[in-house]
């Protein structure tokens, strides 16, 4: 993937705080990113999205004129902007908050204070993985069956009789990670690595979050998960169609 591609991303910080604002858009631009544009409020944020799109979004949590959260949900719900990778930065600290962000779907969360130099490479990181590329014929719909759910690798999306799921950037590249090694465990540190290129004591509860949401879209229980299964102290693995009818009738 040619680097051009990643800094020609257009990048949208929301964020109430006009100096911080300011402090950023230079920050990213001396990065060397060429669309980059802010907003104070979701009122605004939302009038921007709708006048030049988003490849990425910054998002505070405390807005004027409600919360990032909220936001969130309004950018998921509105047609066209559904899988946006979205990266919370935010002075709220808590586990509670930064569970309850990813487990909206964001890809990414960020407390301030905050190194610059940190945001930069996580932007890039979650950017590199889920800009468009040029697939091979060998790459194109790819699809994979689990059960009575249809993954389509390349539309990131779970069919069911149930309808349509929408997979997010982290859960796609988890799921690719996993599929690579069907059958045999991937390790908790050769999945952060893959996937957030990061440690997993780092990551630990993020990859839980994103796990969770994965597994309430492709397991007919996720409570009970055929597919995606848990080696504990080591790992996941996705099983293969023997390994899910063993675990079946075992259960």
């Amino acid at each position: 993937m040619d680097r051009d591609d990643i800094y020609d991303s257009r990048i949208l910080l929301v964020d109430d705080n006009a100096e911080l604002r300011s402090m950023l858009l230079k920050a990213m631009e001396k990065e060397g990113y060429k669309n980059v544009s802010a907003a104070g409020s979701c009122r605004e944020a939302m009038t921007r999205l709708r006048l030049s799109g988003a490849d990425f979004i910054i998002l505070d949590i405390n807005l004027p004129d409600g919360d990032g959260f909220s936001l969130m949900k309004e950018i998921r719900e509105t047609e066209g902007y559904g899988d946006i990778p979205i990266l919370f930065l935010s002075a709220r600290d808590k586990d509670a908050d930064r569970l309850f962000g990813l487990g909206l779907g964001a890809d990414d969360y960020m407390v301030k204070p905050f190194l610059k130099k940190e945001l930069m490479l996580r932007m890039y990181a979650i950017l590199k993985r889920s800009h468009p590329h040029v697939r091979t014929e060998q790459e194109e719909n790819r699809k994979l069956i689990l059960g009575g759910k249809t993954i389509d690798l390349d539309a990131a999306t779970v069919t069911s009789g149930s309808g349509v799921d929408n997979l997010t950037v982290k859960e796609l590249r988890i799921l690719e990670t996993l599929l690579k090694s069907r059958g045999r465990i991937v390790t908790f540190d050769d999945l952060c690595k893959a996937v957030w290129d990061a440690q997993y004591y780092t990551y630990e509860n993020t990859v839980m979050v994103h796990m969770r949401r994965l597994r309430e879209k492709v397991e007919e229980d996720p409570s009970s998960p055929r597919w995606i299964v848990t080696q504990r102290g080591i790992g996941y693995r996705l099983n293969t169609e023997e390994m899910a009818e063993k675990l079946e009738k075992k259960g």
